[in-house]
């Protein structure tokens, strides 16, 4: 069974990310479907930049220059959706792809924000969120890609105690995640892959020495559904550009 080599990366600015290295690391890795998120790039633009995908979907943003996701493929996909269901504001968080045995998708899931000042609308963006991915599960496999802004267990961040009540380590975005793995059939595959594996983050604070000290937070994931064949979760922690790194798994399928 062929292999495709899915990668994901925030950004923090796609065209940030061009002149930090991005074309040299899609030269390196040679993705088959590259993933991102944090674009910040209006789709003519992004379209212009000259990244070597024969097929691009990119979903910006209604508020320029704020988040935004894309889907960049060797492939053509048979079909592309944008967003969720529900009532929520154009912030270009979700890109949709679906391929020959699988569908993929690139999420930025939004941030509760300080003082938790929208963690009640981030519950209700995964209520929607996982209803939609419960649903798309049911015609065939698929994988979830990008910055989903939660560390799970207290292993997937440098300073548990001190971040309890913090955005990304809340006790609803935690229990909220878990349920797209217990009850939904979703598998982490890094963590599946690494389950007693510590001090493997993909998020670094800006903040001098943070990332050389490496005290981060691992909010990048790669999930796959039931029936979906994977193989080689990895954190690619080396590669700079971002206050993110990339992930990425490979899919026993055929794209």
């Amino acid at each position: 069974m062929s292999a495709a080599k899915i990668f994901s990366w925030n950004v923090n600015g796609v065209r940030s990310a061009l002149n930090k290295g991005l074309t040299d690391f899609i030269a390196a890795t040679q993705p088959d479907v590259l993933c991102l998120q944090e674009t910040k790039c209006e789709t003519e633009i992004a379209r212009a930049l000259g990244l070597p995908f024969a097929h691009q979907v990119w979903h910006e943003a209604d508020k320029k220059g704020y988040s935004g996701t894309a889907i960049l493929a060797k492939t053509a996909p048979l079909s592309v959706t944008t967003g969720i269901p529900g009532d929520h504001p154009n912030e270009g968080r979700v890109v949709t792809a679906e391929f020959q045995e699988c569908y993929v998708i690139s999420a930025y899931v939004p941030n509760s924000q300080r003082e938790l000042e929208r963690l009640d609308y981030r519950l209700q963006w995964d209520t929607d969120f996982q209803r939609y991915l419960v649903k798309l599960a049911k015609k065939k496999p698929l994988v979830v890609c990008g910055d989903l802004n939660v560390a799970h267990q207290e292993i997937d961040l440098a300073n548990p105690a001190t971040n309890r009540r913090n955005a990304g380590f809340t006790d609803e975005e935690r229990e909220s995640f878990g349920k797209l793995l217990t009850h939904h059939g979703f598998t982490d595959t890094f963590r599946a892959q690494h389950p007693e594996v510590k001090q493997r983050y993909t998020w670094w604070s800006y903040r001098p020495g943070i990332r050389a000290r490496n005290i981060g937070w691992r909010l990048d994931y790669c999930l796959t559904s039931e029936g979906l064949h994977w193989a080689k979760p990895e954190i690619h922690d080396q590669v700079l550009g971002s206050d993110h790194c990339p992930v990425s798994v490979e899919l026993k399928v055929k794209l």
